[in-house]
């Protein structure tokens, strides 16, 4: 049995008092596009960050590839939400790509000729090698996820998190986007992403999980994105408590 990508047991996340995500367990397996999905205030941004220990747990585990977090850290690549990212940062979209080589290269290597080149290759293959010397900023909000994009592929991690890769892109950019996760997806690689267009679930994904502060369903989509189970992710209050803080997705 091959071994799952992710997996999470007994995770709960409280905001103070109040719970934000409620006794997850969730296996992802290898080589698929996993989409998480529910309504606002859910917790699928926070059950994302909390895996990536980027949001404190009140309990539960995270393994990756049978490993725990800690020890396999990076090898996964993050693409956060837009909306997270400093865009005044004074830096080209090259140099933004570079940085995703830094994990790789440990704390004494510099990027060399070798990691650009990479880091253009990445930029090529997302159709953003003519910006290379622009400003960050001076992008429009689908050049800026492709640059991101790049900067998590360059990384060549097995596993990667999108947090809401469409939202403020263009059909174009969006359409790009999931035919470069579906090329990794067959080159081997495991892709968790938070989307919010139930139209497109059964295009995109391979699998998905329907969270409302906890999961209602996960598996294939043909298995479990049924009306039946949409509904009950979607329909009445939060699952746990009517208190939702903001922010949650």
């Amino acid at each position: 049995m091959t071994t799952p990508a992710i997996e999470v047991e007994k995770l709960t996340v409280t905001y103070g008092a109040v719970p934000v995500l409620w006794d997850i367990d969730l296996t992802i397996p290898q080589q698929v596009v996993m989409g998480l999905v529910g309504p606002n205030g859910a917790g699928k941004s926070t059950l994302l960050k909390s895996i990536l220990d980027l949001t404190p747990k009140l309990t539960g585990t995270v393994k990756v590839l049978g490993q725990s977090f800690a020890s396999n850290r990076k090898r996964i690549g993050y693409v956060p939400q837009r909306s997270s990212i400093d865009w005044d940062f004074p830096t080209t979209v090259l140099d933004l790509v570079v940085m995703g080589t830094y994990g790789r290269l440990g704390w004494f290597r510099r990027p060399g000729k070798q990691e650009r080149s990479d880091s253009m290759a990445a930029l090529e293959r997302l159709g953003m090698a003519e910006f290379a010397g622009r400003q960050i900023n001076e992008l429009s909000g689908g050049q800026q996820q492709r640059a991101f994009l790049a900067r998590a592929f360059v990384q060549d991690a097995p596993i990667y998190f999108l947090d809401e890769p469409f939202t403020g892109v263009d059909v174009p950019t969006e359409k790009l986007i999931v035919k470069l996760l579906h090329e990794l997806r067959d080159a081997g690689k495991t892709i968790v992403v938070v989307q919010h267009d139930l139209k497109t679930v059964d295009e995109y994904l391979d699998q998905v999980s329907l969270v409302n502060q906890t999961i209602v369903a996960s598996g294939k989509v043909k298995d479990v994105f049924s009306e039946a189970i949409i509904e009950e992710t979607y329909s009445g209050r939060s699952r746990i408590c009517s208190a939702n803080p903001q922010g949650v997705a």
